[in-house]
């Protein structure tokens, strides 16, 4: 450990340590979750198609393929984030955070492949009907099972949502939006199957209708990771705000006198920031470290201490343009 002008700095070495050591819970946590999840995509997917079947409803097995789609998006999202975690190396020297990244992308691709199977299962039942087919009527139990269904995968999203935020994981809040688009699945089959129960013959059509309509939510979520994804993988900035709060905590570090060619990005879970800092051209080489230092340490205080940061210092007048 070396220290200098009163700064502790780690070591390459260390920082790897720490850096797998970190990435090892991290990574650990965000299986564990999903692979609860998972489970209860087993447990469910088996029960909605196999009742979906019995009980004559078209809504509920399609409910019950998107629970099923779930596990592929489960696999994914849990080599995703092993690979992504792994520390840098001489080929990735700016780490693996994409591959966490690009199995958020693959997530949101395979949710619109489901939604895309849930829209042609109900369009084709609703055209049957429009044709003057008899629809059969849903048996009352498929109405519990979607019910019990909502509850299951609300809490799923909400408790998969929370891990994916406290361990900034886009993979995790993609998947969290998966167990989301399943209990919206099921609100709309539970009226589709109780229209079908309850209101007569005619009205049999709401089952099929639940599943399109449920499509729809399904696409949008789908389309909303999909571009996310693609925004990292193509190198977009960071949002506004959050640029502005860099700005804010670089003016503050006493020996800075100005900054400029600011670039950001997002790596996977960590944020990549690279900016140029003007100080007093009188000082040493050693007191113009120790200020880029400070920013660098300030950055990983407010956006995280895995957040990637290039400090490139330059003499207060000599800049060519901000």
């Amino acid at each position: 450990m070396v220290i200098r002008s009163g700064v502790v700095n780690t070591t390459p070495e260390q920082n790897s340590t720490v850096h797998i050591h970190h990435a090892n819970e991290r990574g650990s946590e965000a299986t564990r979750v999903t692979l609860i999840g998972a489970g209860l995509n087993i447990i469910l997917a088996g029960i909605k198609i196999t009742f979906g079947l019995l009980g004559r409803s078209a809504a509920i097995i399609a409910d019950g393929v998107h629970s099923l789609s779930d596990l592929f998006s489960d696999a994914i999202v849990i080599v995703g984030i092993r690979l992504g975690e792994r520390p840098p190396d001489r080929d990735h020297e700016y780490g693996h955070g994409k591959f966490e990244t690009l199995a958020a992308a693959i997530c949101g691709i395979i949710l619109l492949v489901a939604g895309a199977g849930i829209f042609r299962s109900g369009l084709i039942r609703v055209i049957a009907a429009a044709r003057g087919l008899s629809l059969e009527q849903p048996r009352i139990y498929t109405l519990v099972i979607a019910l019990l269904s909502i509850a299951i995968k609300e809490g799923l999203y909400r408790y998969t949502l929370r891990k994916g935020k406290v361990l900034k994981s886009q993979a995790l809040v993609a998947n969290a939006w998966h167990h989301r688009s399943d209990a919206l699945s099921s609100i709309g089959v539970c009226f589709g199957i109780a229209g079908a129960i309850f209101l007569g013959e005619k009205w049999r059509l709401l089952d099929p209708v639940a599943a399109l309509i449920v499509s729809v939510f399904i696409f949008k979520v789908s389309f909303s990771i999909i571009i996310s994804g693609v925004n990292e993988l193509l190198e977009k900035s960071l949002p506004e705000k959050t640029e502005r709060r860099i700005e804010e905590t670089v003016r503050n570090v006493p020996g800075v006198l100005d900054y400029h060619k600011l670039k950001t990005r997002r790596i996977g879970n960590a944020s990549a920031i690279d900016l140029h800092i003007q100080v007093e051209p009188s000082l040493s080489v050693t007191e113009a470290h120790d200020i880029s230092h400070e920013v660098e340490k300030k950055l990983r205080r407010v956006f995280g201490r895995d957040t990637i940061v290039s400090v490139h210092i330059e003499p207060a007048g000599k800049a060519e343009g901000k």
